[in-house]
Formats: structure tokens, C-alpha cells, sequence
């Protein structure tokens, strides 16, 4: 059974009740196919998502660190996040896309579909991402891509995307912008 999806941000939804319909069904495979790429990073330009640990692209790869013995590198993104605190706009980088460098698209999609699965599914569930460069050939004009890649338009969505990080590893339930 395949299902397709403009973008999946949270998976809350999917993970909620869509998947446990479709399990009804009693297929053997369950994949989503997500028209857009995975969501990654906040949007500070419109659609509403300021918080990090609301992203599932994001739960995912935090999720992998762990299984890697790889999680001390959240602990060098947030102190790269703090030593650019105080600089100007134009010499902050978003360091935050370190999180994703160690794993392949695949990698985290694999992680989502599994996070996403529940005890009460009989049926396997895959996730397949529109990739980047996908989305760069049916869009070629339209490249706003920040949420999917960190590479913001302007200078001040390092900024953001560096205080989201910052907000999730102090705990803080405070909006990034």
C-alpha cells in the first residue's frame, strides 16, 4: 500500500491515526512517500516551525547519534551555537547541520519509518523522501530549500536555526525567532 504525502514535519499525525487505518487494511508493506525532502531545520519565513525537537528528521538523527555512541557531538553543535551567540548576522554559520553529516538521507528515513512503527502495526512501514536534488529539477526556479538543507537566504536564519538548537539543549520551550 503506498501513500503519498506532501511533507511529513512532525509524523504525529501519521503515527497517530493514518498508519493504524491503513493497517486495517491488513497490507504486508506500508510506504509513504513524502513529496518533499526531509524537514530539518526551523522555517523562519512563514510556515510555523520554530522548534528543533519537533521535527522527526531532526528525533531521528538525535536518536541515531545515541545508537552510534555518536551523541557528543550534540554537546560540540551547542558550543559552536554559543561561541557565535554574540557575533554579528553575517559571521554566524548554522552549525546544527553537523547533526545530519554522519548519516546518509536513507539513514534517517530508515530511523522515521522505524519511530513511526508501533507495537500494534503488523504491517512494515518505509518512508521514501523526495531527494534535494529532485526537488532542484522539478522546481529550478523556486529554491527555497532552507528547512530541507540550513542553507538559509539571509544571514539572520543561522541565527535562528543555531538559538533553536540552543533552546533544545537547554531545554527551553521558547520559539527560535
Amino acid at each position: 500500500m503506498v501513500i503519498i504525502d506532501d511533507s511529513i514535519v512532525r509524523g504525529t499525525t501519521l503515527k497517530m491515526s493514518i498508519l493504524k487505518m491503513m493497517d486495517r487494511l491488513r497490507p504486508k508493506r506500508i510506504v509513504i512517500v513524502s513529496s518533499a525532502p526531509q524537514i530539518r531545520y526551523p522555517d523562519c519565513y512563514g510556515i510555523d516551525m520554530a522548534k528543533l525537537e519537533g521535527l522527526i528528521a531532526f528525533q531521528a538523527a538525535l536518536e541515531l547519534l545515541k545508537e552510534r555512541d555518536l551523541y557528543h557531538l550534540v554537546d560540540e553543535v551547542y558550543k559552536k551555537c554559543k561561541e557565535q551567540e554574540n557575533m554579528k548576522d553575517l559571521e554566524i554559520a548554522n552549525v546544527v547541520t553537523e547533526i545530519y553529516k554522519p548519516f546518509l538521507p536513507q539513514e534517517i528515513s530508515d530511523k522515521i519509518a522505524s519511530m513511526l512503527s508501533t507495537k500494534e502495526l503488523n504491517a512494515e512501514v518505509k518512508i521514501i523522501f523526495q531527494s534535494i536534488e529532485n526537488l532542484h529539477l522539478a522546481c529550478p526556479k523556486n529554491l527555497g530549500d532552507w528547512y530541507f538543507t540550513g542553507n538559509y537566504p539571509t544571514p539572520g536564519g543561522n541565527r535562528v536555526v543555531n538559538r533553536a538548537f540552543m533552546n533544545f539543549y537547554e531545554g527551553k520551550d521558547a520559539r527560535a525567532y
